[in-house]
C-alpha cells in the first residue's frame, strides 16, 4: 500500500521513508524489501533507534513530517486495525466483513495522508504534536538501554546474558510491542507470532492493539475485538 500511495503523489515531492526494525540487519530484513519493491526509501535500524526518538511501540506506526523538517503528527497507527483480533487462527482468515472493514480503514488512512499532502489538513499544530508524542519515562529510558544492550550481548555471542536484558526491556516497558516482539523473534522469550503472542493480545482485554488515530474512518468502529 505504501508504494501505491508513493506513486499517487509522485508529483508532490513527496516521500515515504520506511524504517524496518530489524536486529538481524539487512539480510533478515532484504527479502521483504525485495517483495515490496518499493520506489520509496527503506531503511534498516538494526537498532530500533528510530522507535526509541519517536517512541514507537509497535508496527506499523507512522510520523508525519513536513518540508521544514517539523513533526506534522506524531507516531500514530497507520492504517492497521484491531479486526484480526477475531481471526479464525485456524484458517488465518477473517469474515468478508472484517476484511471489508480493514480494508476501508486502510483506505482512510491512505486518503488522509493524501489530503494533508496535497492541502494541509489534518497536521496539527505544535503545542498539539508536543501534547500527543509519548513521555519518555524513568523506566522506559531504561527499558531502552537493556534492550540496546541486550542486542550488543547477542552480536557477541552471548546469548543467554542478552536474553536477560531482553526480557528487563519488554518487562520495564511492556506497552513496547515492537520490544517484545523483536525479544522473541530473536528466541528470548518464545515465538513472535505463535501462542505467546496470541495470550498478550487477548490480555489485552478491551484495551486496543492498534489505538486508532484521531482520522476520519477511524473514530469509531475501526478498533474492533
Amino acid at each position: 500500500m505504501w508504494q501505491q500511495l508513493y506513486a499517487s503523489l509522485d508529483d508532490a515531492d513527496f516521500m515515504v521513508v520506511a524504517i524496518a526494525e530489524e536486529s538481524r540487519g539487512a539480510e533478515s530484513a532484504r527479502p521483504w524489501i525485495e517483495q515490496a519493491a518499493p520506489g520509496y526509501w527503506a531503511l534498516i535500524d538494526k537498532d530500533h533507534a528510530v522507535a526509541a526518538l519517536y517512541g514507537m511501540v509497535n508496527v506499523p506506526q507512522a510520523v508525519w513530517i513536513d518540508e521544514a523538517g517539523r513533526i506534522v503528527r506524531g507516531p500514530e497507527t497507520a492504517g492497521s486495525t484491531d479486526h484480526f483480533r477475531r481471526m479464525d487462527r485456524a484458517t488465518k482468515t477473517l469474515s468478508p466483513e472484517d476484511q471489508a472493514a480493514r480494508l476501508a480503514a486502510r483506505t482512510a488512512y491512505m486518503d488522509a495522508v493524501r489530503d494533508w499532502v496535497r492541502t494541509g489538513r489534518y497536521a496539527q499544530t505544535p503545542d498539539a504534536v508536543r501534547r500527543a508524542l509519548p513521555a519518555i519515562t524513568a523506566e522506559i529510558a531504561q527499558a531502552n538501554a537493556h534492550f540496546r544492550l541486550g542486542l550488543w550481548l547477542r552480536e557477541q555471542g552471548r546469548v543467554t546474558e542478552a536474553a536477560s536484558h531482553l526480557r528487563e526491556a519488554t518487562r520495564l516497558h511492556p506497552e513496547s510491542w515492537n520490544m517484545w516482539r523483536q525479544a522473541a523473534d530473536l528466541e528470548a522469550i518464545g515465538n513472535a507470532g505463535g501462542e505467546a503472542f496470541w495470550a498478550r493480545v487477548q490480555a489485552l482485554g478491551d484495551k486496543p492493539y492498534y489505538p486508532p488515530p484521531d482520522l476520519p474512518g477511524f473514530r469509531a468502529g475501526t478498533s474492533s475485538t
